[in-house]
Order: C-alpha cells, then sequence, then structure tokens
C-alpha cells in the first residue's frame, strides 16, 4: 500500500512566505509534509542547542579542567562502531588541540569483550596508567565496568546518548541527552553529537577563564556528520545543522584526511557528497572494522593526519566491507531458507520475529536482521552464538515498535531471561542463554503483539505524490538535494506514478536499468532498481506504478536526472491519502 502524505496548506504558505523566494512550492510542499516551520530552516551553527541545557556538562567539564591542570593520563573507552570511531577520534583530536598531552583510547573488541566499559576493559585502561576514563557512545548502562574502574583509582566521565536503565552508574558525572533529568531539547544526538558539546563547553569555559587561541570547533563537524548519520540518528532540528555543516565542510575539501579517503574508495565525489553518501558509502566501510576485526583500524584512519596514511587505512577497511559483504550474502541466503522451511512470509510471520542460526557471524546480525526486516515488515532479532552457552541478538523495528521498550518490558517481567540489553527505538542489541532463545521467541512475539493491538503490520510506504514529466529534470532533482539533509526522521522526498516501460536490461549482479515513459507526454527518463532484478520479467510497453526517488546521475562530469526506484508494481497498488 502507499500512502500519500498530507501537507498542511497554510504551513506550506508559511514556508513561502518565510524563504522570501528561496523555496519552490514543491519544497515547501516537501517540508511542510515533514511538519517544517520556518523557523527550522535556519541551519546556521549559532541556531544549535545550548550546551549548558545538557544535565551534568558542568561537572563533566570540571572533570576536564582538572585532568587540564594537572596532565593526567586519558583513556577514552569507545564503542565498536561508526558512531563510537567518530566519538573516539573526535574526542581525541579535540582534547589534543586544547592541550591535553597524555590521550589514548580503547575500543573493546565485540569477540573477545562484548559491549562497552566492562570491568576487563577497565583493568586494561588502568594499566595505560589511566587517571580519568572517558566513555563516549556508551557507558550509561556499565554499571559494574565503572564501579571497578572507580576501585582501581580512576575518574570515570560518562558520555553517552542510549537511553538509560533504572540504576545509573557510579560515575564522577554523566552525560546523556535521555538522562529522565536532562532538558536539552535534542534527545536524538548521536554519540558522537554528545561528544561534540562536550568539547563547546570546553572551549567556553577555556574563553570563560580568559583563554586565547582556542581551536576553531567547525574543524571536526566531517566526524559529527559521519557518525550522526551512520548511527541512523534521527535528523531532528538539531542533527540537521550539525549535518548540513559537516557536508559543507566535507564539500570544500576541509575534512580530516581519514574522511575524505573512505569518500574516494567509496566512489563519491567529495563536493557534491549528500547524506545518504555517508550512510551507505562511508559508514559501512567503517563498520566493517567492528563488525568483523578491531575498530581501531577505523579510529586511526580518522586521526591519520597525512592522506597517504589514511589511504592506506582506508583500503584496508574496503577490503573488510568486501568480506563482511561475502558474509552477509550467506547469512542472508541462510536466513531466508530457514524461513522458507518454517514457511514464513509476510502472511504466517509473527508479531515480531526471532531467527537463531549457529554459523552467523554476530558482527553481521544486525545488517541481516535489517534485510529480514525489510521482507517481512516485522520487527526482527537475528542471532548468533556468543559462545557455547550464550546467544548475542541484533534487532531492527518498525514505527510504532519501540524495541528497546519491548526488551525492557520482558526483563521486566521475565526476570533473567534477558542476560544484558540496551539500544533505542529502532535498533537494539541483546545477549540470552541459548537455552532460552525458544521461549525468547515465544514471549518476544507475544510482547509485540500486544503493542501492535493483535493487528499485524501491513507493506506501506510514504509517498509525496505525483510528478510530471513536465515537473521533473535536473533542476527538480538539485533543488531536492539541495534542500536536505534527508535521513532518518527526516525522510527523503519519494514519489509515486504510472510509467511505461520502454526498455530494461540486467546491470551487476541483480540490478534493474530501465527506461522510462512518463503517462503524460513522450519524455522518456533512465531508471535504476537495485536487487530486484530476478524477480520480475517486464515487456516493453509495460504499464508500471513505481515508487521512487528522484536522484542526480554524474558521468565524466555531466550531471543527469534519473529515477532511484524502490518499489514496483506490475498491477495497481492501493493508495490512500495520510490522515491529518
Amino acid at each position: 500500500m502507499i500512502i500519500r502524505r498530507h501537507t498542511d496548506p497554510e504551513l506550506s504558505a508559511a514556508l513561502l512566505a518565510a524563504g522570501e523566494s528561496k523555496l519552490s512550492p514543491l519544497i515547501a510542499r516537501l517540508y511542510a509534509a515533514r511538519r517544517i516551520s520556518p523557523e527550522h530552516l535556519d541551519y546556521r551553527l549559532q541556531a544549535l542547542a545550548r550546551p549548558a541545557e545538557m544535565a551534568g556538562m558542568e561537572q563533566a567539564v570540571d572533570l576536564l579542567l582538572h585532568a587540564y591542570e594537572q596532565q593526567s593520563a586519558i583513556v577514552v573507552v569507545a564503542d565498536f562502531d561508526a558512531d563510537g570511531a567518530t566519538s573516539c577520534a573526535l574526542l581525541v583530536r579535540g582534547l589534543r588541540a586544547f592541550g591535553f598531552h597524555n590521550i589514548d583510547y580503547l575500543v573493546p573488541n565485540r569477540f573477545e569483550h562484548g559491549y562497552g566499559l566492562t570491568p576487563e576493559i577497565a583493568d586494561q585502561a588502568v594499566a595505560k596508567g589511566c587517571q580519568l576514563l572517558i566513555t563516549v557512545d556508551n557507558g550509561i548502562s556499565s554499571i559494574a565496568g565503572v564501579a571497578h574502574a572507580k576501585s582501581l583509582g580512576m575518574q570515570v566521565l560518562v558520555t553517552d546518548h542510549h537511553l538509560p536503565p533504572a540504576q545509573l552508574p557510579e560515575a564522577d558525572a554523566i552525560i546523556d541527552p535521555n538522562l529522565t533529568e536532562c532538558g536539552f531539547p535534542s534527545k536524538a544526538l548521536a554519540g558522537v553529537g554528545v561528544a561534540y558539546y562536550l568539547l563547546l563547553a570546553l572551549r567556553s569555559r577555556f574563553q570563560s577563564l580568559g583563554r586565547d587561541e582556542l581551536p576553531n570547533m567547525a574543524q571536526w563537524l566531517d566526524l559529527v556528520a559521519l557518525g550522526t548519520v551512520a548511527d541512523m540518528a534521527q535528523l531532528d532540528h538539531n542533527n540537521r545543522i550539525l549535518v548540513s555543516q559537516g557536508l559543507a565542510r566535507i564539500r570544500a575539501g576541509r575534512a580530516q584526511p581519514g574522511v575524505l579517503a573512505l569518500i574516494k574508495i567509496g566512489g563519491r565525489d567529495y563536493r557534491t557528497l549528500i547524506a545518504a553518501d555517508l550512510g551507505f558509502a562511508v559508514g559501512p566501510r567503517l563498520n566493517a572494522a567492528g563488525r568483523l576485526d578491531d575498530m581501531a583500524t577505523g579510529i586511526e584512519c580518522l586521526l591519520a593526519t597525512t592522506e597517504t596514511s589514511a589511504q592506506q587505512l582506508a583500503t584496508a577497511l574496503d577490503s573488510l566491507n568486501r568480506e563482511r559483504r561475502e558474509i552477509e550474502n550467506e547469512m542472508q541466503q541462510q536466513a531466508f531458507e530457514l524461513m522458507d522451511e518454517m514457511l514464513l512470509d509476510q502472511q504466517s510471520a509473527r508479531f515480531g520475529e526471532a531467527l537463531f542460526h549457529p554459523q552467523w557471524h554476530q558482527g553481521v546480525i544486525g545488517i541481516l536482521a535489517s534485510r529480514v526486516k525489510n521482507r517481512l515488515h516485522r520487527p526482527v532479532i537475528a542471532f548468533a552464538p556468543a559462545d557455547k552457552d550464550r546467544l548475542k541478538g541484533s534487532a531492527r523495528s518498525i514505527d510504532g515498535v519501540h524495541i528497546r521498550d519491548q526488551l525492557a518490558n520482558l526483563d521486566v517481567s521475565h526476570p533473567g531471561l534477558l542476560i544484558s540489553f540496551g539500544g533505542h527505538a529502532m535498533a537494539a542489541g541483546l545477549t540470552i542463554a541459548a537455552e532460552k532463545f525458544d521461549l525468547f521467541r515465544q514471549l518476544f512475539d507475544q510482547q509485540v503483539g500486544e503493542v501492535l493491538g493483535g493487528v499485524q503490520p501491513g507493506e506501506s510506504y510514504l509517498s509525496d505524490g505525483e510528478l510530471t514529466g513536465q515537473q521533473f529534470g535536473l533542476p527538480l532533482a538539485l533543488s531536492i538535494r539541495d534542500a536536505g539533509p534527508w535521513g532518518n526522521g527526516f525522510d527523503s522526498p519519494r514519489f509515486d506514478g504510472q510509467f511505461q516501460l520502454v526498455s530494461s536490461r540486467l546491470v551487476g549482479d541483480n540490478h534493474l536499468q530501465m527506461v522510462l515513459r512518463w503517462p503524460d507526454s513522450n519524455r522518456q527518463v533512465k531508471a535504476i532498481a537495485f536487487g530486484v532484478a530476478d524477480q520480475f520479467d517486464l515487456q516493453p510497453e509495460q504499464r508500471l506504478h513505481l515508487l521512487y526517488q528522484p536522484q542526480i546521475n554524474s558521468w565524466n562530469g555531466n550531471n543527469s536526472a534519473e529515477l532511484l526506484i524502490e518499489r514496483i508494481y506490475v498491477d495497481q497498488p492501493e493508495i490512500q491519502q495520510q490522515n491529518c
């Protein structure tokens, strides 16, 4: 089913008036459909929320200032994903620029240490001579790890953005916009955003103390943009400012050497980079290190100071990403075979589905869960062996089911079912005893079914309506691109409509390249649909209903507009108007 977005005509008119003719009626309509008010179009850094609004920030800066005065040994403990890597690189670069000279970092190995600040990681930190331990993108649930670090004589500063548990760790300071008592207006900050705000507050404190020659904070916004998009953080107004400003620096060629190297090896042009490129080309290569090996490779790439060293590290990350894709393809095939054996499809699937295979790789189950979720349109948890007694799970959810909250509810209603868990609305991680998998699968299904009211979720897609052949072209595609940054929570515009197929051919592994004709004219347009060639037997002159995004194709210095096809309907789909 396609649901066409509702647009408030009064809000659209207000946006046009506020834009002083800079907005086209179409862009104003797209903004209004996303309930964007005129003041939320201000992407200047001055429009950011203030660091002082974050609870615990004063105590956090006090710790840093004391460490600066004493030149204490600092160890940053990072998560092993792209958000953790960018957070770590940002804090290390930033603190060094402020004059902290004794800084090191640790990143847990996914396969040896598990997630976050554990007692074992605290032991490693103290072995490095650590006096102030700072977590980035983790720590809010590390009760045992923080306690152990404190018992070893270290001070602990937790910076995180994950939802806090009922009991908080007894750290010397905690900053997390999702703390109950925190009035910070943006609850969607990624871990790298929290780290950036810590540096902003530190700079403000140094400035109030009369220190001169403070670093320009804008120089690290490329890292903030990368971590925010790669972590799929909701692009609320505050995050759109951070991402917009970061993209501007990247397009100007003023990014870190490692970021530019990852963009290049990902086949993108930094001069025309968009947020989606960070999510689909750069982020996966950075994440591959933490999924298969050691995220230290990714962090070192982001810390590289020369183009040569950055390119070498980016090449290593690209190799890991190729290996990750091979593993993912094999696991996906196994998952679909498992679903076939269970006679599992959109009609027969449970409300919430959990899958396990003894050969699955725990570093890739998150991607797998996302693929299966897209196929079943259900919340999905994919499990892999952690050891002979435990399973690691990675969950991906759908709109309307806050996956972390559902795990929390299960933890309360069935004590001992979960060994550990954490996450967000749309993604979470957990550990269970292997012997409890069948019970967990049953209870998870029941829990999600209650949230959905016993109604199976259907396959539906939001659309911004139809475009005509006269409207479509390079100027429109450029205007949509420039109206971003688009991303999670601020969805890229997608449209739907009837087309006539002129021709189609297989390209790459399983991609379908098409030439289409607009129904209202003889105008033709090129289109690409990824990974679906084996699902269709299309014939010339066939009528198709398509869900698509306009995109810009750059080739040999020439730009043209084409369609990125998201869904192909051979028969007319059901179309509804979104409720007001």
